[in-house]
């Protein structure tokens, strides 16, 4: 069969995966499309996510007053990547610089013409580490989605659902694939087989079933592998662990951010055939994590976005060192907790924090911004008891302590504490931190690095307006209850993963093209293999698998279109 008649195979319906099959289907390149799981799952993690992008220079950053520019933020990515490795970082390298363009150049008209839209507050996510030339943002660039994770989804979901109506594209559900099929003589990565798994018709997220009724095998023009990370297999998570750099040991215990699909098999099925794997050691775990008191996937965790007023301390009661503060710096503040000897801390503050500065991420966890109400996301902004899945936690989640005395709440958290063998915190050192701390919200000003946060915070007319709260003392009565949340470690991203040359096309060991085979997505560690060295400045995870997608779709596209052509001038 002549190569213009042979499918693109693309394995996992995740956003990368629809991305690609949309460039491909603009082309009218058949494809098919395969996952594991059923169809009320097309979407992947993306459907889960508060939908937010890195975007540079934006409409958005220029109305709110936001100076942004190409230079600066490639500063910030170079500062946060750290890439040191001479071989490993080569893609890398490449591709953290075309993404940068991208989000400069083209991301947003991109998504716009489709259909999206943005918020109109930038949020300043990974606000960093305290130095200018340190990780973080300089300015804001999270980009929220009018809609959150299902509204990115639509734009790429809806052309493809059309092009599956004019017989562009086919899914092929309960698919999984156990092997990528390489012809012996070229090299060429040719189709994959696997096993058909039993129809299970759970709702999306939801834990499916893996047995098998029968086998297929699929031949194609190229097989693009989009099939997500490992954040979803807690062994495989712990496997990979960074001890030399987040030691001294790996964490016992962790909440789950993302649906048990996301088990990284197709990792270690692409390095089978022959993929080169790269800075496999890289990940994004949170430190903010909340077991979900109502969850869809097994050992369900949300994160708590946080603004910087809450107090931070470590399981035995001492307060985080600047800038590990809420907000600034994720893995910075996960290496401090590893070596601290538990997995584990706690956030200590107020019912007025709470009511304006806690967000949780996810699609379901912001049911207003979802939902596009703007009468809703008004409630949660002017309310004074924040977002109704904020109070549905404190109401009912495993993790929140609500008191209205400081000594209540420390008996409450010793009861938590015990739960994890933690050490028993004593009231006199918690209330001597609390009034340290509260000492210096005296005056405007102020020697404590989080004070400084704040008022820093709040200089963003946007974040004064809707995210950051009037800095005040902690224990002042009038702002109660007083709140105690305990935070575990949660499991998300992998900044490591196939690496691929700017095309999305997947490297061999020894440097060369590994022809037919692509990846894209997560299990590209976003692009390259590694795009984000070891740290993210957040919105780039969506936007790594819109760039890396494309990037794949078209590459494929091309290649096909260039065979056949090759062979009608035969």
């Amino acid at each position: 069969m002549s190569d213009e008649k042979r499918p693109v195979i693309i394995v996992g319906h995740g956003l990368a995966g629809l991305v690609a099959a949309y460039e491909l289907s603009k082309r009218k390149i058949p494809t098919i499309i395969l996952d594991q799981e059923n169809v009320n799952n097309i979407g992947g993690q993306a459907f889960w996510s508060l939908g937010g992008l890195f975007v540079v220079n934006s409409s958005e950053q220029r109305r709110v007053g936001i100076k942004d520019s190409r230079e600066l933020a490639m500063q910030d990515w170079l500062n946060s990547a750290q890439f040191d490795r001479e071989h490993e970082d080569h893609w890398p390298r490449q591709w953290a610089k075309a993404f940068v363009d991208f989000a400069t150049d083209e991301m947003e008209n991109y998504v716009k013409g489709l259909g999206l839209g943005f918020m109109f507050n930038v949020g300043w996510a990974e606000r960093g580490d305290g130095r200018a030339d340190g990780h973080g943002n300089s300015v804001p660039r999270f980009h929220l989605t009018w809609g959150t994770g299902p509204e990115v989804v639509r734009i790429f979901k809806e052309p493809v659902l059309q092009a599956e109506k004019d017989g562009i594209i086919q899914f092929k559900h309960r698919h999984a694939v156990d092997e990528i099929i390489v012809d012996e003589k070229t090299g060429r990565a040719v189709g994959v087989k696997g096993r058909i798994l039993e129809e299970d018709d759970a709702i999306r997220g939801v834990k499916t079933s893996r047995t098998a009724i029968d086998t297929f095998e699929l031949r194609g023009a190229a097989v693009l592998v989009s099939s997500g990370g490992i954040g979803g297999n807690v062994e495989a998570v712990k496997a990979s662990w960074p001890v030399d750099r987040l030691g001294p040991k790996v964490p016992k215990n962790f909440v789950v951010g993302v649906p048990a699909h996301v088990d990284g098999r197709m990792v270690g099925i692409s390095e089978k055939a022959g993929a080169h794997l790269i800075n496999r050691d890289r990940m994004w775990h949170y430190t903010e994590g909340l077991q979900n008191w109502n969850p869809i996937w097994p050992n369900h965790g949300i994160r708590i976005l946080p603004a910087p007023s809450s107090l931070w301390l470590d399981a035995a009661g001492n307060r985080l060192p600047p800038y590990l503060f809420p907000g600034s710096d994720t893995l910075g503040t996960l290496k401090h907790i590893c070596h601290t000897g538990y997995d584990y801390t706690w956030f200590i503050l107020n019912q007025t924090i709470i009511a304006k500065e806690f967000g949780l991420s996810g699609s379901e966890q912001n049911p207003d911004i979802t939902g596009k109400s703007i009468w809703q996301l008004l409630g949660r902004i002017f309310s004074g008891k924040g977002p109704v899945p904020v109070q549905n936690f404190m109401q009912h989640g495993k993790d929140f302590i609500v008191k209205d005395s400081l000594e209540e709440l420390v008996e409450g958290m010793n009861g938590l504490a015990a739960e994890r063998n933690g050490p028993k915190l004593q009231f006199d050192k918690i209330k001597k931190v609390i009034d340290t701390r509260d000492s210096q919200f005296d005056n405007a000003y102020s020697k404590d690095a989080q004070a400084m946060l704040i008022n820093n915070g709040r200089l963003y007319w946007p974040d004064k307006l809707s995210r950051v709260v009037k800095p005040h003392k902690i224990l002042d009565k009038s702002k109660g209850p007083l709140i105690a949340v305990r935070l575990n470690l949660l499991t998300r991203k992998t900044l490591g993963g196939i690496e691929t040359n700017l095309q999305s096309n997947v490297m061999r060991a020894d440097g060369s093209a590994f022809p037919g085979l692509y990846a894209a997505g997560e299990v590209a560690g976003f692009g390259g293999g590694g795009v984000h060295g070891y740290n993210s400045l957040e919105g780039t995870f969506l936007g790594g698998c819109i760039f890396s997608g494309r990037a794949a779709g078209r590459a494929m596209a091309d290649e096909v279109a260039g065979a056949a052509a090759a062979q009608a001038r035969l």
